[in-house]
């Protein structure tokens, strides 16, 4: 296992009688030692069991000292014995509607026994990966976030919120526009830039996909991770929520990396999908707190419409919590490829009549939301979009840019004409007069057009195809409405 810049945590281990080796320097580790150490850490449930710590330091590519292990003994901990979910086979779900964003959170939570929690350290990690005002769907509303650090401060807790934003964003701009950076100042809580530090690499031993995730080192310095997204649909993956969003825990760019793997032998599965449901073998929250205030439909998780729904769920079983959020939006987690593989895997319970869902009336709230098309080009007429493995920064580029320039699109092309668009790095052929969006698409720059950038902004967009400079006011940014231009 391979580690960064990490601060060591309070594991002191024998001097031993094995080598391994730490920063590419020989040290020595007792075997023996490690093993009692590791399995001597206590939770509610009890202790660790011995065969995974084993595996722990018999497969940790060679790296492994004791302040690591210790990490990987919280991570094991977090998808093996959480103390907030009192029945795993049967998991309770809560539903709050009708109240706001801060008191449905708080009514939600209310069902949940959060006295584990106390002395312990809570991770919050919200949906704030893109630079997008409060309400519009695309982060979570801040008076979610407020509502959760007053319950679990109230529990006893130290409470941190920390993201790690989509590539190009600046994660303390994305705080201050959502609103979170000031409902966390108001009560002093800490804000975690997640990218600061080195990763961590995980291996990923059940993984078909994945087989290893370089992980923000502050997830697992904290005890307890609440996940806590927007109800969104996603041109990807069918919807974004609390399973998904533990995404936004894995280092910097390393999130890309999972909307650029192979297709899988012997899968019909896309390989986002299976590797989401890969994640959640090894990183899923203790908790999950889904914010329905304003949701995302359409063109999720950055380009759709708003979708106000006024709900919020919660659940220690963040599959489960997933599978309610998804009959809310209109739709069943049965036929979400990540939700239905993972509870296939035995990762969570999507099957709602394995669960207790408060209160009896629920449904009630049910409102569909748009689903994305599967076929953009009739969403843009005389637009093509071809889209082999994109992630979702250039494909919300694209979509956010089409929303508000399209018309301008077409005043840089012969009349009559259509418009051909590749983005994402699995096309082997294009064909002539191809707008290249994107890094990905370099290899094909002299097909056509070739916008580079990781991903490119609308400004540059405009002056690729209209070769005159052009400013876009909103490059990077999200407005509450993407509704100019259709």
């Amino acid at each position: 296992m391979e580690c960064g810049d990490l601060s060591p945590l309070s594991w002191a281990f024998p001097q031993p009688a094995s080598d391994v080796r730490v920063h590419g320097k020989a040290v020595s580790l007792r075997f023996a030692a490690a093993q009692k150490a590791a399995t001597s850490h206590r939770s509610p449930k009890g202790r660790l069991p011995c065969a995974w710590v084993e595996w722990a330091l018999r497969h940790g590519h060679g790296i492994v000292d004791g302040w690591v292990l210790a990490l990987l003994v919280k991570l094991v901990c977090m998808v093996d014995d959480n103390p907030l979910l009192k029945s795993p086979a049967h998991p309770s779900v809560h539903v709050a509607q009708g109240s706001g964003p801060y008191a449905n959170t708080r009514l939600a939570l209310q069902s949940i026994d959060l006295s584990p929690v106390r002395g312990r350290r809570v991770l919050l990690k919200p949906n704030v990966g893109r630079v997008a005002s409060p309400g519009a769907g695309i982060t979570t509303h801040p008076d979610v976030v407020a509502a959760a650090i007053d319950a679990f401060r109230e529990a006893g807790a130290d409470v941190a919120v920390g993201e790690s934003p989509i590539v190009g964003v600046r994660v303390h701009e994305a705080f201050e526009a959502s609103g979170v950076a000031l409902v966390a100042a108001e009560r002093g809580c800490p804000l975690v830039d997640m990218d600061r530090r080195r990763f961590v690499k995980v291996s990923v031993p059940e993984g078909r996909a994945l087989h290893s995730l370089k992980v923000c080192a502050a997830v697992l310095e904290f005890d307890f991770l609440v996940s806590l997204p927007v109800m969104k649909m996603h041109m990807h993956t069918g919807v974004t929520l609390a399973v998904k969003n533990m995404k936004g825990c894995l280092w910097r760019r390393s999130k890309v990396e999972l909307h650029m793997l192979p297709p899988i032998e012997g899968s019909d599965h896309k390989p986002i999908d299976v590797a989401i449901a890969d994640m959640s073998s090894v990183l899923r929250p203790h908790l999950a707190v889904i914010d329905g205030t304003v949701g995302m439909e359409g063109l999720g998780p950055s380009a759709g419409r708003a979708k106000p729904l006024d709900a919020v769920v919660a659940s220690a079983d963040a599959f489960a919590a997933d599978a309610v959020a998804c009959r809310l939006m209109g739709t069943e987690a049965e036929n979400i490829p990540h939700l239905s593989l993972g509870a296939d895997r035995g990762y969570g319970v999507i099957d709602l009549g394995r669960m207790t869902v408060t209160p009896e009336n629920w449904r009630d709230g049910i409102s569909p939301f748009a689903r994305p098309p599967e076929n953009l080009t009739i969403e843009f007429p005389n637009i093509t979009i071809l889209d082999n493995r994109s992630c979702s920064a250039c494909q919300s580029t694209l979509l956010l840019f089409l929303n508000r320039y399209r018309d301008r699109l077409f005043d840089c092309v012969p009349a009559g004409s259509a418009v051909t668009i590749a983005i994402g790095r699995g096309h082997t052929e294009l064909p002539e007069g191809t707008l290249c969006i994107g890094n990905c698409t370099a290899h094909h720059r002299g097909k056509g057009i070739f916008v580079p950038g990781c991903p490119p902004v609308g400004s540059q967009i405009l002056t690729a195809i209209s070769g005159e400079p052009s400013v876009d006011r909103l490059d990077g940014r999200s407005r509450e409405s993407d509704e100019e231009g259709g």
